[in-house]
């Protein structure tokens, strides 16, 4: 029988920066919580508010594989290897920070906030070579579907990275209905909601609840809501 954890949109951690309120699913930074620390290899899901014209200075990483999913608004990133891009909604950002790298991240307009969810991974192998990877995806094919955005392979759609995880996103019609089937067996799955609400095998996740499900081979997904958009995080259980 499937296992379950259910996290509350309401429950999560919270930091008010001023220029940054960030909302914390696990542990970080000045947030701790003994039984929220990770799910599996799913160490961090930040969902982030960055002010008009502000940002994270540089600062280093190593032996993590960093996502950046944008909701809304310009993110402009800079890095140790020479990489300076804008990353915006439909886009996917990666960093394998292996070895070691330096990065930036500002709000480039002065007028609008930006709205993105930060997800770090630990990875199946240390001290890789840091890489960077940005792609666009075409928002249009997650419509009532669950279109691929990171896997393990490089040959795949979406952006790849250094572990055997599967993320998803969809958006779907009030009523609509899919089933995922888990793509390796010992794999979890952590269920995001980032607009309106959605049931998970009879489970009801309003917006910004998270669950975790494990122990199973697949698992039904109903939206609730007109314009429900679903993140799927399939990740090992262990680290």
């Amino acid at each position: 029988m499937a296992q379950t954890i259910l996290h509350k949109a309401a429950s999560r951690g919270y930091a008010d920066h001023g220029w940054l309120i960030s909302r914390h699913t696990f542990s970080f930074a000045g947030y701790y919580h003994p039984e929220r620390i990770h799910f599996g290899a799913l160490r961090v899901l930040n969902d982030d508010y960055v002010a008009e014209g502000m940002g994270f200075g540089t600062h280093p990483h190593d032996n993590m594989e960093i996502i950046s999913i944008p909701l809304e608004g310009d993110l402009e990133h800079k890095d140790s290897m020479g990489n300076v891009s804008v990353i915006k909604h439909g886009d996917v950002q990666v960093m394998s920070a292996g070895t070691g790298i330096t990065h930036s991240e500002y709000n480039r307009n002065k007028d609008k906030p930006v709205k993105f969810l930060q997800i770090w991974v630990f990875p199946n192998k240390k001290n890789v070579k840091p890489r960077y990877q940005q792609i666009t995806l075409d928002i249009s094919e997650r419509h009532n579907k669950l279109q691929p955005i990171v896997s393990p392979n490089d040959n795949d759609e979406g952006v790849w990275i250094h572990q055997d995880a599967w993320f998803h996103l969809g958006t779907f019609d009030k009523d609509f209905s899919a089933e995922y089937a888990l793509k390796k067996s010992g794999n979890g799955v952590y269920v995001f909601v980032i607009k309106g609400s959605v049931s998970v095998n009879g489970t009801l996740l309003d917006e910004r609840d998270g669950l975790g499900i494990w122990e199973t081979e697949s698992f039904h997904i109903i939206s609730q809501s007109p314009g429900a958009e679903v993140l799927l995080m399939e990740v090992p259980m262990y680290r």
